[in-house]
């Protein structure tokens, strides 16, 4: 079965998570800019609420069994501090029940 990797992260956290991400052959990802507030529930700067915060999404599609790498890889790279922090991000992983590649239309990975 293949799963879809769903990762928030911090955008200064992006190249290093790429980067290893690469260095272990995964190299297909999707990036994205997102905006949203999670635990935090936002963060207020001097007499400045931000509801919202900048964060990136990555999407990787890939079999099952690397579940746990890729996931290991994420939060290796995109944890912040010694024992991590608040907006560090959050990993999703859903089922993907079916791709295709356009040019070739070729079905599956």
């Amino acid at each position: 079965m293949m799963i879809m990797i769903r990762a928030i992260i911090r955008p200064e956290r992006v190249s290093q998570v790429l980067e290893a991400l690469g260095r272990h052959g995964f190299h297909a990802v999707t990036e994205m800019d997102v905006y949203g507030r999670g635990k935090q529930k936002g963060i207020t700067v001097g007499s400045v609420f931000y509801d919202e915060l900048p964060k990136t999404m990555l999407l990787i599609v890939t079999e099952e069994k690397y579940e746990h790498a890729v996931a290991g890889i994420i939060m290796d790279h995109a944890r912040t501090g010694e024992n991590g922090n608040i907006g560090d991000g959050r990993i999703f992983v859903l089922p993907v029940e079916e791709a295709y590649t356009i040019s070739s239309r070729e079905r599956g990975l």
